[in-house]
């Protein structure tokens, strides 16, 4: 499955959220960038879960992650599609084509700072409906508060006139 982590506004969003699968005993893989697997952390950001990915190229993303996909018998991807910790204006798409290409389901995630929760919503189905899609997520990470809220961006994709 791929876990759509929302809001992403801090480091710490991610290190609560892989806190409390540790403590279900469930193992995730994560997107880093490829730069952070270099150096003395590399081994700790693999034993982690990490995938290093080369955002340099262009679609390059998708095709490495459904590679990883492809090669495992079973396997839980977190994504913030926000791609960065900073209020974005819109969500990286690359969640949807991962999802559609290994045949898996959606499953939205989010850390409430308000709530001081971490909520998990059933999983969605990846179908040619991706509005629909979109709306789901929308409803699901509604009133939902990062650790800097400031920096929230709203949930949609490229193309949606969605706030």
């Amino acid at each position: 499955m791929v876990v759509v982590g929302a809001p992403h506004t801090s480091n710490w969003d991610f290190v609560l959220f892989l806190a409390a699968l540790h403590a279900y005993r469930i193992e995730v893989r994560f997107l880093g960038k490829h730069s952070l697997f270099r150096g003395p952390l590399g081994p700790l950001f693999r034993a982690l879960g990490g995938i290093p990915v080369d955002r340099s190229r262009p679609g390059g993303v998708v095709d490495q992650v459904s590679e990883v996909f492809a090669s495992s018998d079973r396997m839980i991807l977190v994504i913030a599609p926000e791609g960065t910790r900073s209020a974005a204006p819109r969500w990286k798409s690359g969640f949807f084509e991962i999802a559609a290409r290994a045949r898996v389901p959606i499953v939205p995630a989010g850390v409430d700072a308000r709530t001081k929760s971490i909520l998990i919503g059933l999983p969605l189905e990846v179908g040619p409906d991706r509005g629909e899609l979109m709306d789901r997520l929308r409803d699901f990470f509604e009133g939902m508060s990062g650790l800097r809220p400031h920096l929230q961006g709203p949930v949609r994709v490229i193309g949606e006139g969605h706030s």
